[in-house]
């Protein structure tokens, strides 16, 4: 007799708000040729002969000051997803894996193979397809499936960008905060412009075309930007906002390379040069609360924006263990494993 198992796959954090521990995080997340696309040689010698030197020092701290009782926010968060999913999904198990750090990926497929599941929905949580998150995290799986030589059946769950049962939960966790006099500010992470490039098999369309990531065609069909993009223009018209009412732009940027556009720091300190004294910001891309939700939004660019001359800066908490959401990825989890009955 089948039976499913579903591995909900984040990114990961460091075990302790330590220089030692984040050094050792970095380590493994920076060297991922999916993560910094650079020869391996050169990508060693930036993360261990320069980033790893001097920022775990700076991010330490960071992370200390979000650090919770019971351990990293996007830990426990990404946990109570997985606790709540379990109670709809009966007697298939869930398990949560982390890309980079613990609960590691092998740790959670020897767990779903000792309790003898059949059939393994491998689902990362990101919304929009990206080749240093989904296509990093499903991967992982597989090499370690392989060094295992465990062979169940595999689903892949893929993208949700635009789906209802995200993009509800997403709408309706943002309404609350939008008043006559707020501007709501889609903050998604950034993602290098090589990295969205390489999708485009046409090489006609990517950075070529104006609006390219707003025009959706098959040489953009799993590019990070047209997802963002979707999933913005879904919520806009859920909440029905107008044009001047919402912005979009990009976080979390490292290195000297090109980044997709704009940066949210500067989109924020374009707005303030608007007159604009009330956002409320969002960040579609993070289903859990973590260091750039908490720490780099929540802090960082609240005091930025009150330096701007700005007055008022809400960050509206991700998705997390939010029972609507649990109703929508119970939804979508379902959908999956009903399609592939065999």
């Amino acid at each position: 007799m089948s039976r499913d198992g579903i591995l909900l796959m984040n990114v990961g954090t460091p075990d302790e708000p330590t220089v030692d521990s984040v050094k050792t995080y970095l380590r493994e997340f920076l060297l991922d040729p999916d993560v910094i696309d650079i020869p391996a040689p050169l990508r060693h010698l930036l993360v261990r002969g320069i980033i790893l030197r001097t920022r775990p020092k700076k991010i330490a701290p960071r992370y200390d000051s979000i650090w919770m009782d019971g351990g990293s926010p996007l830990r426990v968060y990404t946990q109570r997803i997985c606790d709540k999913l379990q109670i709809r999904m009966e007697d298939s198990p869930c398990i949560v894996g982390m890309r980079y750090g613990n609960p590691s990926i092998r740790s959670a497929l020897e767990s779903l193979r000792n309790q003898g599941v059949t059939r393994l929905l491998l689902a990362p949580l990101f919304p929009h397809y990206a080749q240093a998150t989904t296509e990093s995290s499903v991967k992982h799986a597989y090499k370690h499936l392989n060094e295992m030589g465990w062979t169940p059946d595999i689903i892949e769950f893929g993208h949700f960008e635009t789906e209802d049962e995200f993009i509800v939960p997403l709408a309706e966790s943002i309404r609350p905060h939008l008043g006559a006099d707020t501007h709501l500010l889609f903050s998604y992470h950034g993602l290098p412009i090589s990295h969205v490039k390489r999708i485009d098999s046409s090489k006609k369309h990517c950075q070529k075309v104006e609006n390219c990531c707003e025009i959706a065609c098959d040489a953009n069909a799993l590019c990070y930007g047209r997802h963002c993009s979707e999933t913005t223009s879904s919520v806009v018209e859920k909440l029905g906002l107008q044009t001047d009412q919402w912005s979009m732009s990009y976080q979390s940027r490292l290195g000297p390379v090109k980044w997709l556009e704009p940066s949210t720091t500067n989109k924020v300190k374009e707005l303030v040069n608007r007159g604009i004294k009330k956002i409320v910001v969002v960040a579609p891309a993070f289903l859990a609360d973590g260091l750039e939700t908490l720490e780099e939004l929540d802090i960082e660019l609240r005091e930025d924006f009150i330096e701007m001359g700005g007055e008022e800066l809400t960050v509206v908490k991700c998705l997390n263990d939010n029972d609507q959401w649990i109703d929508g990825l119970e939804s979508l989890v379902k959908k999956r494993l009903d399609l592939n009955i065999a």
